[in-house]
Formats: structure tokens, C-alpha cells, sequence
């Protein structure tokens, strides 16, 4: 029994559309990992900015309490970057 051209082909060419749909698959889950990596990036920043806005907040603690309504706008800020008292 003799192997026809056609079926070569015939493989050559689903072989191909296999390959093809992997790389399509590939692709896509390289796009949602991008994703995944930006928005865990943005959290990280985020995080850092809530960090330095903390510290600059209890440091300067004195002086919101100098303004007036200072210490609920303190307490709002403190609030807003998620700042613990401790």
C-alpha cells in the first residue's frame, strides 16, 4: 500500500493548523500574563506611595493639629493611605 501525495499533504497541512493554534494560545496567555504583571506592578507602587505617605503623615502629625479641622483632615488622610496609628 502506497501512501498518496494527497494524504502528505493532507498531514502537512493539519500539522500546520496544530501549530498555528498553539502559537495563537501561547500569545494569548502572554497577554493575560502582561496583564497580571502591570496590574501587580501598579499594587507594588501603590503600596510603596501608601508607605512613604504614612511616615511623612506621622512625622508631621504636630502640625495638622496647629490648623484648624487639621486633625480631621488627618484623620482622613490617615484613612485615605490606609495609615495605622499606632
Amino acid at each position: 500500500m502506497e501512501v498518496q501525495n494527497t494524504d502528505i499533504m493532507e498531514i502537512y497541512i493539519l500539522n500546520l493548523v496544530l501549530t498555528l493554534g498553539m502559537f495563537v494560545v501561547l500569545v494569548f496567555r502572554a497577554w493575560i500574563e502582561l496583564k497580571n504583571y502591570r496590574m501587580m506592578w501598579k499594587e507594588l507602587e501603590w503600596r510603596q506611595t501608601y508607605r512613604a505617605v504614612g511616615r511623612i503623615l506621622k512625622a508631621e502629625k504636630d502640625m495638622f493639629s496647629k490648623v484648624e479641622g487639621g486633625d480631621e483632615l488627618y484623620r482622613l488622610l490617615c484613612e485615605m493611605f490606609k495609615v495605622r496609628e499606632d
